[in-house]
């Protein structure tokens, strides 16, 4: 019985993280669209999630530990699924706890891949808005000509592109 309850909770957490994934995917479409209220819009929904993910692995821990007692073991050792896996012992339910941590691995390293690509893309957003706005507005002027360094009377370099002493 704590065996089920456990799979359950991990059946539970791919689940969640499967929404996550899919959160990722839109997430990834509103970036490169440049929908800053849908992407806010997205975070939010993250973030309610992210708590839910973290109230299941809460049970899912507190399974694991009903688990390791049902099986004997009085210490309160926090035991990894392949660690978990080596004290099952009837065939089926060591099948079943494979396939649910095998799923729930494939499912994270997706959503890792899809996390960095949307942070790529919000780096080279952020970076193509920095770009504009040295276009528009321009860097304080450079003087063309080379001055030594520590010759600090050559060349005003002004703060902005306006020139109040004009």
């Amino acid at each position: 019985m704590p065996l089920t309850t456990l799979i359950e909770s991990l059946e539970r957490l791919d689940e969640a993280h499967l929404r996550m994934l899919d959160l990722a995917g839109i997430k990834k479409q509103t970036i490169m669209d440049n929908k800053v209220n849908g992407l806010i819009d997205i975070m939010n929904q993250e973030s309610k999630l992210m708590k839910q993910i973290g109230q299941l692995e809460t049970a899912r821990s507190e399974a694991a530990y009903a688990y390791i007692q049902s099986v004997g073991i009085r210490s309160n050792l926090q035991l990894n699924l392949t660690e978990l896996t080596r004290l099952v012992f009837d065939p089926e339910d060591k099948v079943r706890l494979q396939h649910i941590q095998q799923k729930l691995s494939d499912t994270l390293h997706r959503l890792k891949h899809a996390n960095d690509l949307n942070q790529k893309l919000i780096e080279q957003s952020l970076s193509f808005i920095d770009y504009s706005l040295d276009l528009l507005v321009g860097r304080p002027n450079q003087e063309f000509t080379y001055h030594h360094p520590s010759d600090k009377s050559s060349g005003s370099a002004r703060p902005g592109i306006f020139d109040a002493r004009g």
